[in-house]
């Protein structure tokens, strides 16, 4: 099964593990403890996102620490690159409709 970014952003807990570790990298334990689930959910979570190429799993000692790789989220902002720019046009469109209509009403 091909996964990619997409999928792993469109669920709510992988989301939430990706806020957690956009600072620092963080082991498992310290992750699921997050979570009202069971380790092993949290790990196949984990996992779908290191398929995905969203995070990597780097062994220290005994604890393995996961750690952002957010270069993969470029596809994201890459897609959505065309609906902002629609956005930051209309919002220019209202801010100049809003100034005419205030010129407007301030002349006598």
């Amino acid at each position: 099964m091909r996964r990619d970014v997409f999928q792993a952003i469109a669920d709510p807990t992988r989301r939430d593990i990706l806020n957690m570790i956009t600072h620092k990298s963080l082991n498992l334990n310290a992750i699921a403890e997050n979570f009202d689930m069971s380790r092993p959910a949290i790990s196949q979570h984990i996992k779908f996102l290191q398929e995905c190429g969203l995070v990597v799993i780097n062994q220290q000692g005994r604890e393995r620490y996961c750690e952002l790789q957010p270069k993969k989220l470029i596809e994201v902002q890459d897609w959505l690159e065309p609906f902002r720019e629609m956005w930051e046009g209309r919002f220019n469109q209202l801010d100049s409709l809003l100034m005419k209509m205030k010129n407007k009403k301030d002349k006598p």
